[in-house]
């Protein structure tokens, strides 16, 4: 698939030359099936509590890779965010002036887009896990599903050096 990128960038944003990939190679396990088909219609952050219903819809041969995550509440999801342009270090994300390493961003622009997220998991149809909490684009190739580590597990503060 062609990667859809946009020669748009901010004031303050950078840019470098991307060299070809040669050292990884992934597996697709299936599609996300999400009712988003623009980027500004994704929500900022995913939120397990909220949204609406979306579809991990895994290639038949990966169903049964599904069989006990009935038992968890949630789930990590990985993605490729395939339509995400790759070569911005600094990233101008809210177009307010200020520049920020593209590192130190949950930005879906970035040298490997891959996204994750928290969902809540509705229910299992077969193939498909039905979870809310997901932001990407209708589409997006799955990657991995992993149960929760457990119901303590330390969640990052939402601000940058702010303690919970």
């Amino acid at each position: 698939m062609e990667q859809a990128m946009s020669d748009d960038i901010r004031t303050g944003e950078v840019a470098v030359n991307v060299p070809e990939a040669s050292d990884a190679s992934l597996r697709f396990i299936g599609r996300i099936r999400t009712p988003f088909t623009t980027r500004a219609e994704c929500p900022r952050q995913g939120d397990p509590g909220d949204g609406p219903d979306c579809r991990l819809e895994l290639d038949p041969v990966w169903a049964p890779g599904l069989d006990g995550l009935e038992a968890f509440e949630a789930a990590d999801v990985l993605y490729w965010l395939d339509r995400s342009r790759r070569d911005l270090v600094a990233q101008s994300p809210k177009s307010d002036g200020r520049t920020t390493g593209t590192f130190a961003l949950r930005s879906p622009v970035r040298p490997n887009p891959i996204g994750l997220a928290r969902v809540r998991i509705v229910r299992r149809e077969g193939p498909v896990l039905v979870v809310r909490g997901l932001d990407c684009l209708d589409g997006t190739p799955l990657l991995d599903i992993k149960p929760e580590r457990c119901a303590f597990t330390v969640q990052a503060p939402a601000k940058p050096g702010v303690a919970s």
